[in-house]
């Protein structure tokens, strides 16, 4: 089976999933995407350890029925082959496999052996596959999915019947010996109905894979990836971990750990998610849910009063929301570096536009190495605001010759929010100039539902990337300026305000000039009479309105 193949197959994993939900009473339901979730995580766990067991042996790959085969073997054999298992592979017994499950279907109270076979899988893979939280507790991997289900025993017993009958018609084994890359289109696809408006105040937005993928090309050029070897790679409001997961590709998984942080629930376990299918599950203990703004748990091992530095960051944060509920909360003496530019203040009559992107910001400049790099997804009216945070931000990245480059992306690139967005990279290694670069012609228009998106093409990221990397000035498409320059126009990171302005002059005629002007005047004088005739026609109209 193809990729192509395996992606239509998983949609419709997901799509089977949603309608056991719906046909239970759960559709759009809270503890929906938790039953999604959990049970794409529970057949991930048994095709990944399935998939480790046959490669460490292939002769249980070469069996009708691998389970059996497995069972079969001495139990010094079993015993030994399980001990070679890797750190990242989940455990399971032979009874907690999805097969296993199935050949139960009839059993009575089916719904308590699903139950307990999950949570059993979750004690026994929590130091490795349970996200911890911001005051160090650890999140379980499975709930007992089963009660979420009002109604009788049969009904729940149905409901977890009808689960297992979706996960046995096809198995992920063959796709873990790969790179999961065109796996972003599938996770979208997954996550799409859980990360919309209606997540209140902390409502999150997929984050498209063209910018991902641009972010992390500059990041990591072609050129120098065999160089880039054990490095931090840190995401303060992670999500789903999409900006992440490009990153850590371009890298290579084995030459990387991933850090993060979120506030959601839902977004902290789709990142185990997706770190399970990237073959990054090493770094499921460096996830944590919590609020990064207020409690930072990413601390210096030698210095626990210090926050710990990474070499590469990137992030999609939010860019405004309430925080006036922990503003004050904010210990000003002891974050006066990490918030160098200030906290911004609370609006009584728009708390929802507070702008705490510029608070990421800050503390992603703040969790940088030295000679480190980030890429930071910022609103467009960010680069060139006049005053304010965003400006004392952009002047701190001039002055310490921080800024590496701007690239400001076509409107509508999340088909989710109309706002207009720029990526934002930091280098603090030394630099002579920035790049700016102006994407907003690229791209093509689509429709997504209700919503309008641009969709930019491969050779449309490529364009973008090699101009950044070789650092070209392009005819109203990019410049390259110094610091200097930056200083001069108040810090602008907007290109089109250096573009050069030109005037194209032609030659013509004094007859010909007066004939242009004599077209003019004959046009003014229409429009005009055109405007008399429109001014009698509405008070005429207007004379003729009544009050009933």
């Amino acid at each position: 089976m193809n990729q192509q193949s395996y992606q239509q197959r998983s949609r419709d994993l997901i799509d089977g999933l949603k309608a056991v939900c719906i046909s239970n009473g759960l559709g759009n339901d809270g503890n929906e995407y938790k039953i999604i979730v959990q049970t794409f995580l529970y057949k991930l766990l048994c095709d990944k350890f399935a998939y480790e067991m046959k490669r460490l042996e292939p002769e249980l790959g070469k069996a009708s029925d691998w389970i059996t085969a497995w069972r079969a073997l001495p139990s010094s054999n079993r015993q030994l082959l399980e001990r070679k298992l890797g750190p990242d592979v989940p455990r399971l017994t032979p009874e907690q496999l999805i097969p296993s499950l199935f050949n139960r279907l009839n059993e009575a109270s089916f719904a308590s052996v699903f139950d307990d076979t999950l949570i059993a899988i979750a004690a026994a893979n929590h130091e490795i596959f349970a996200v911890r939280t911001e005051d160090g507790e650890k999140v379980p991997l499975f709930d007992r999915l089963s009660e979420y289900v009002t109604g009788s025993r049969d009904k729940r017993d149905a409901f977890c019947r009808a689960l297992v009958n979706k996960l046995v018609d096809f198995s992920f084994e063959h796709l873990f010996g790969e790179k999961y890359d065109f796996y972003a289109t599938l996770f979208e696809y997954l996550i799409k109905d859980y990360n919309k408006d209606n997540g209140g105040k902390y409502a999150e937005y997929y984050t498209p894979h063209a910018v991902a993928t641009i972010m992390a090309a500059i990041l990591v050029p072609q050129e120098k990836r065999g160089d880039v070897r054990d490095v931090m790679c840190y995401d303060p409001a992670s999500g789903s971990g999409t900006l992440l997961m490009a990153l850590a590709h371009v890298i290579g998984e084995e030459n990387c750990s991933i850090w993060s942080q979120d506030i959601s629930q839902k977004s902290s376990s789709l990142l185990r998610l997706n770190l399970v299918l990237n073959k990054l599950v090493h770094s499921i203990p460096n996830i944590v849910q919590g609020n990064t703004i207020l409690h930072p748990v990413h601390r210096e091992q030698n210095s626990p009063s210090q926050l710990r530095h990474f070499d590469y960051i990137v992030s999609n944060p939010p860019f405004k929301m309430d925080f006036s509920d922990f503003r004050d909360d904010l210990d000003i003496d002891a974050n006066r570096q990490r918030f160098f530019a200030g906290i911004p203040k609370i609006k009584p009559k728009d708390k929802d536009k507070m702008e705490i992107y510029l608070l990421f910001i800050q503390h992603i400049i703040h969790s940088l190495k030295e000679g480190g790099k980030a890429a930071i997804v910022v609103p467009t009216g960010f680069i060139a605001a006049a005053k304010g945070i965003e400006l004392q931000i952009r002047q701190k990245l001039v002055q310490e010759r921080w800024i590496a480059g701007v690239v400001s992306m076509p409107s509508n690139i999340f088909a989710t929010t109309g706002t207009n967005v720029s990526i934002l990279f930091i280098d603090k290694s030394a630099h002579d100039s920035v790049v700016l670069i102006d994407a907003s012609s690229l791209g093509e228009k689509v429709k997504e539902g209700k919503n309008q998106k641009t969709l930019l093409s491969s050779l449309d990221e490529q364009h973008i990337v090699n101009t950044f990397n070789q650092r070209k000035a392009v005819k109203d498409f990019s410049v390259v300026v110094d610091y200097d320059e930056l200083t001069e126009k108040n810090f602008s990171f907007s290109a089109g305000q250096y573009f050069d302005v030109k005037i194209e002059y032609s030659d013509i005629t004094p007859a010909q000039f007066a004939e242009k002007i004599s077209g003019y005047g004959t046009r003014l004088v229409d429009m005009f009479a055109k405007s008399r005739e429109l001014e009698v026609e509405i008070n005429k109209q207007l004379k003729g309105l009544s009050y009933d």
